[in-house]
């Protein structure tokens, strides 16, 4: 029998207690007190997470306003004179990509107007910025890490470029900015981790970046996903994918889809030429195709390659891929075909003495590229070469370094300022008087709109 008591209904006899009065002991003030203690341990690991986190270590001030490229001009200038400077030790050479010049001091990448220098925008790192290059319509920078892949008996174990960044250059954000109409496996966000060497430079042939070092190159493609490396690979699962792994490599070269590397083995009785393609059979990353390999002589610099080269004299339309050497003892230049065989040699007898006879520091030699040629730069003598053949086309002595080429001409740097030349000839037309306030080591050039830019060791230079 069911009796009413107020307004619940209960049962006789049943003294049991309801649900809700069950529930109540899980307000008591210590369950409170551990719930507040586990949401402030979260809050605090949260933060410390955020802290040591690359976000945290990352500042980047975006530019919000048009920035367009600057016209070229049309005719050759009168004269040329300084206009802005600024400290960029990280860029072995002008960065000009887009419509801003960038540069690279310290963890800061900074984005130029190419007139002014005006900064329009930032991006950086708490770590050492490693290099910076122009790759993919974007500025690619690299900072330096100390986490990696590499075992701890590697001397590279310290460290490396191992974080890869590119960068807008009309606004400075991360990556490339989405097309709608474009289909994406992966969202680009513009940051991927690498384990390139200390000390790295960027060669970029358009369509795939390679680290240069002395054990380890890698390659990325544009969304800077790795699709190769060759060496001494870092946490390896197949020992048997490189073809050797004890070799220290010298000079590196690229062009599209492929990288030639001057290799110094144990097993070798001299420099080693190999070329590899950036991509390896069935994507796989850590397994090279080697195109060719060939012992080409003690002292070997690769300096250029070229995809359009026409050596076969009875078929004069057939292009291949060829690749220059230069050796010294005596200075030559030595060109070999895409099967590695040798195809002639050039005497270079206007070389200076010391030229040829040191490596550079980064594993490039100094060259510049524009249509038609290679301009390479021996340590004092700037060469125009072929692309047809990588023939020597013209010299100019007592160069500062290879050169560029703007409105028409070839501007090569000289003791006391541009040497004007006509491209086809190497002919002398003017000269642009410079005062570099004594600097007289390597100067890299490159140019965007009316101006021109050289760098000068760490500080990059406009000039107008």
């Amino acid at each position: 029998m069911n009796t009413a008591i107020g307004d619940e209904d209960v049962l006789d006899g049943d003294d049991t207690p309801v649900a809700h009065w069950e529930r109540t002991k899980f307000h008591r003030k210590r369950d409170v007190l551990a719930a507040a203690l586990i949401a402030v341990a979260a809050l605090v690991g949260g933060l410390l997470l955020w802290q040591s986190s690359d976000e945290h270590g990352t500042t980047s001030q975006t530019y919000s306003g048009t920035m367009t490229s600057p016209a070229r001009p049309t005719v050759f200038p009168p004269s040329l004179a300084e206009v802005w400077r600024a400290k960029s030790p990280a860029t072995p050479e002008p960065v000009a990509v887009g419509p801003a010049v960038v540069t690279g001091n310290g963890g800061e990448v900074a984005g130029r107007d190419p007139l002014t220098g005006e900064v329009r925008w930032r991006y950086t790192r708490d770590l050492p910025l490693c290099t910076v290059a122009a790759s993919f319509q974007m500025a690619i920078a690299v900072y330096a890490k100390t986490d990696n892949l590499l075992s701890p008996d590697d001397p590279r174990k310290a460290g490396g470029c191992s974080e890869v960044t590119g960068l807008w250059p009309a606004t400075g954000r991360r990556g490339k900015p989405t097309d709608p109409e474009e289909e994406q496996d992966k969202p680009h966000q513009g940051q991927r981790n690498s384990d390139a060497e200390l000390g790295t430079r960027l060669l970029s042939d358009g369509s795939y970046i390679t680290t240069t070092g002395s054990r380890l190159l890698t390659t990325w493609r544009s969304d800077l996903v790795q699709t190769m490396e060759y060496g001494k690979v870092p946490a390896v699962v197949n020992p048997d994918k490189q073809p050797r792994t004890r070799c220290e490599y010298r000079t590196v070269s690229v062009v599209t889809g492929k990288i030639a590397v001057i290799e110094r083995c144990p097993t070798d009785p001299s420099e080693r030429l190999t070329v590899y393609k950036a991509t390896g059979p069935e994507n796989d990353a850590e397994k090279p195709e080697v195109v060719s390999s060939v012992v080409v002589g003690d002292g070997a610099q690769v300096i250029a390659m070229s995809e359009q080269c026409r050596l076969a004299p009875a078929n004069p339309n057939e292009v291949q891929q060829c690749t220059a050497v230069a050796l010294p003892n005596p200075n030559r230049l030595a060109i070999y075909n895409e099967k590695g065989a040798l195809v002639t040699t050039y005497q270079l007898p206007q070389l200076g003495a010391g030229d040829l006879r040191t490596e550079p520091k980064d594993h490039t030699v100094a060259v510049n590229r524009a249509t038609g040629a290679v301009y390479w730069f021996t340590g004092s003598v700037a060469i125009a070469l072929s692309m047809d053949d990588l023939r020597p086309l013209w010299t100019v002595k007592d160069a500062l370094g290879p050169g560029t080429a703007f409105a028409g001409k070839i501007l090569v740097p000289v003791a006391k300022g541009l040497a004007v030349l006509n491209p086809a000839t190497g002919e002398q037309v003017a000269t642009a008087p410079l005062d570099r306030d004594g600097y007289d080591g390597l100067i890299m050039m490159s140019k965007l709109g009316p101006m021109v830019y050289e760098q000068r060791g760490d500080t990059l230079v406009a000039l107008r």
